[in-house]
């Protein structure tokens, strides 16, 4: 009898140590709103990674060069935090862009000089304009922390590239993207002919949703990625 005691006292005491740890790991656990922005992010840094080299090698424009290499420099170091984040929540992330993202990288490799820098330019924009409106849209419905700090560190970084992208645009004549069909005003925006780019209901930047066209599509001045 004093054994199966001690053998239960020994359960109790295993169940009691383990309770912490179960509610700690299902407090860990991210939202959908979390994991599709990690997620998003993570294929937002991919292609402005790719797209950066790009600008350097084939962008005739010394801005379009330079403005990719700062865009290689800044989202890999972003994509660094996303992959720790994402490590740390066990989000698992893709391994490549969006097929919409590719398509645009596709295009983009098949064009140079001037024409480059110009499809490069809106494909840029209609990205981050898609980028920027996710982060909004995780800091003010996230609510796993270290995933909503996450976007708050990430949105100055985006909203920076926006603003010089913009002030390109306007050099190179290429439609700036106007506001969303929510009201909540792009960055920057200064089209009056532009459609809504993407509005809020768009899941994940770069051009993820079913219904918005592939960021940087040469019909469609807004985007509607990251």
């Amino acid at each position: 009898m004093l054994g199966i005691k001690r053998l239960g006292l020994l359960a109790a005491l295993v169940l009691v140590g383990l309770a912490p740890a179960t509610a700690a790991q299902a407090a860990a656990q991210p939202s959908t709103q979390d994991t599709q922005y990690l997620q998003a992010l993570h294929q937002v840094n991919l292609f402005e990674i790719t797209a950066g080299n790009l600008a350097q090698q084939k962008g005739k424009n010394q801005q379009v060069k330079d403005l990719g290499k700062m865009f290689v420099t800044d989202h890999t170091q972003l994509d660094q935090t996303v992959q720790s984040t994402a490590q740390q929540l066990n989000v698992q992330l893709p391994a490549d862009p969006t097929a919409d993202q590719q398509k645009v990288l596709d295009r983009l490799n098949n064009q140079s000089g001037a024409e480059f820098d110009k499809a490069w330019v809106t494909a840029q924009l209609a990205g981050h304009v898609q980028a920027i409106q996710a982060t909004q849209t995780e800091i003010s419905q996230g609510s796993e922390q270290s995933v909503v700090q996450l976007a708050q560190d990430a949105l100055p970084v985006l909203q920076a590239h926006y603003d010089a992208l913009v002030a390109l645009a306007q050099t190179l004549g290429v439609p700036v993207p106007q506001t969303s069909g929510s009201g909540t005003p792009s960055p920057g925006g200064t089209g009056t002919e532009s459609p809504a780019p993407g509005g809020t209901e768009s899941p994940a930047p770069g051009g993820t949703g079913t219904e918005a066209p592939a960021p940087g599509t040469t019909e469609t001045p807004a985007p509607g990625q990251s």
